[in-house]
């Protein structure tokens, strides 16, 4: 896991890079949404049509899609027990209950989990727990909790047209319908898909590394900060580990729903506070401290669900 993780990590090192250096006068931020726009749009629905089409959904889907949920919901919960301890402002709490409910399952969690487990495993895992539960959750309950507590009306229909043009949800249902009717997958088809899905996990790690805000830094933020980032990457995985339990789901498949709930905060949740006038600078802040601290965390939960097969105590 830690030779995974620091390979991973040069990725993200180039992105960073990328973005104090600004070679060739390149803007970081165009540049980050260059490479999202790409994966979303091309490469992720490539890699849902090769891990869906011919082999289905995951056998457990309805579980994992409801593990994933739940995880949100808890993040939810743990957001407002903070809240009741630290007496936060409307734009703070807003800010980390996205910070803490919502994960990086996609950009950081696929190549992780590719690594770790393989294509086979990883994809069809990551495309249930995004496209069924997060990414619908992020589009609804997200822009409600962006509205509730910042300074910009929220538009509920905006962010449900959103949802519906969502090129890998649609990649999803195509893939799944043309199974269902038995349509097999053309052989010419298969390099070039197979091309367009293996570059979504390196590009994905170069995009988190161009938006990750080291200028975020704010003192007055530091004990909020840690005590999030504690929720985020200790709290969220335990809960998401006896959820496994409760769900009957055991071996590998635990094992990395475990490791995708202690995923860092979603980078999309920064474009939410720019456009709801929540506390940009500490959701930043979290996103980033929260993504460097789990390339710590994550091995160590790696490591307890290989020594104890993923039993709590």
């Amino acid at each position: 896991m830690a030779g995974v993780l620091a390979q991973m990590s040069a990725l993200i090192l180039c992105g960073v890079i990328l973005r104090r250096l600004r070679p060739c006068g390149i803007d970081p931020e165009r540049a980050r949404r260059a490479v999202t726009g790409l994966v979303f749009n091309a490469l992720l629905p490539a890699l849902v049509l090769s891990a869906l089409w011919g082999g289905g959904a995951h056998p457990q889907g309805w579980r994992i899609s409801l593990f994933g949920a739940a995880i949100v919901l808890f993040g939810v919960a743990a957001t407002l027990c903070l809240d009741r301890i630290l007496r936060l402002d409307r734009r703070q709490l807003g800010a980390a209950m996205l910070g803490i409910s919502f994960s990086n399952v996609t950009f950081l969690g696929l190549p992780v989990l590719e690594r770790l487990f393989g294509p086979e495993l990883a994809r069809p895992i990551v495309i249930q727990i995004d496209l069924f539960s997060t990414a619908p959750l992020v589009f609804t309950l997200g822009v409600y909790i962006a509205s509730r507590y910042g300074e910009a009306p929220g538009n509920l229909s905006a962010a449900l047209r959103a949802l519906l043009l969502n090129p890998p949800l649609w990649a999803a249902f195509v893939a799944l319908m043309l199974g269902e009717y038995g349509i097999p997958r053309p052989a010419a088809l298969e390099p070039p898909l197979e091309t367009a899905a293996s570059s979504v996990a390196p590009l994905m790690l170069l995009a988190l590394g161009l938006g990750l805000r080291w200028n975020a830094w704010r003192k007055e933020n530091t004990r909020l900060v840690a005590l999030a980032s504690g929720l985020k990457l200790v709290a969220l995985p335990l809960f998401g580990l006896s959820l496994t339990h409760g769900l009957e789901i055991s071996g590998d498949t635990r094992a990395a729903l475990v490791l995708e709930a202690g995923m860092p905060s979603m980078l999309l949740g920064i474009v939410y506070c720019d456009r709801y006038r929540l506390d940009t600078g500490l959701y930043a802040m979290l996103a980033t401290t929260t993504t460097v601290l789990a390339l710590a965390s994550l091995p160590l939960w790696h490591l307890m669900l290989e020594t104890f097969g993923g039993d709590p105590a």
